[in-house]
């Protein structure tokens, strides 16, 4: 069963942050229903993809529906007699990673700065750091964008109007050799006419998963586009 890992983004609480700055909402007061009904849409495409961190995010589901449940309830209150607010674990949580996703940026940006400064001389450690950064490959581009523009191309495929059950047979390494092929002219493609001739289901989905494994093997890369559900998919030149 094919996994894949991308180290854009840490976990649960990364995505819910991404939510709360995308939908400029207020971190002190969650609209809970709504971001739960977001999250949910996302721990879908996961469980459908294998993803290896699903876990922790259907973990993360559950605790926003119990969060949503106990809203629904006569509130608790303390000892000093005052409402306890069911979000406020969850508040404390988002506002503590918020704060160390903050000072790693900023430490990031730090140790940039220094390596210009001074070079360490290591050279050889250099050139192989930049070799295996994979986040080079993925140029603006986050996990949750290649979800997001995928989610978006399921809903929008052709529906017949008549369903007959047949079995769709492909494989991950037919579609890297579709998508090089369409690739060798142009150079470069979005995704959303990558998979306009595509109207099966699990082929949009097998040709998603060989789009992240063509990325992990080098063969090409993938940056953001002008629309806000797509990105642009562009082959890499080989050495040598």
């Amino acid at each position: 069963m094919y996994k894949v890992r991308l180290d854009n983004f840490e976990g649960p609480l990364d995505l819910l942050l991404f939510f709360i700055k995308r939908d400029e909402l207020d971190i002190y007061d969650i609209p809970i229903s709504y971001i739960t009904n977001e999250f949910m849409k996302y721990v879908e495409i996961m469980e459908q993809l294998d993803l290896e961190a699903a876990g922790e995010f259907i973990l993360m589901a559950a605790t926003l529906m119990q969060i949503k449940a106990k809203m629904l309830l006569p509130k608790e209150r303390d000892e000093k007699g005052e409402e306890i607010d069911p979000r406020a674990d969850l508040i404390a949580a988002l506002l503590e990673y918020k704060r160390y996703k903050e000072m790693a940026e900023e430490l990031s940006i730090s140790e940039s700065y220094a390596r210009n400064i001074s070079f360490r001389g290591n050279f050889e450690a250099d050139e192989k750091e930049s070799q295996d950064d994979l986040n080079s490959l993925l140029k603006n581009v986050t996990l949750y964008d290649l979800m997001k523009a995928l989610k978006r191309a399921l809903e929008n495929r052709p529906q017949e109007a008549v369903h007959q059950i047949e079995r769709v047979t492909v494989t991950i390494d037919e579609q890297i050799n579709y998508i090089l092929k369409l690739l060798e002219s142009s150079g470069e493609l979005s995704f959303v006419d990558l998979i306009s001739g595509i109207f099966e289901k699990i082929k949009i989905i097998v040709t998603f998963i060989a789009l992240l494994e063509m990325v992990k093997m080098g063969q090409i890369g993938l940056k953001e586009s002008e629309n806000f559900n797509d990105f642009t998919i562009y082959k890499l030149v080989e050495n040598g």
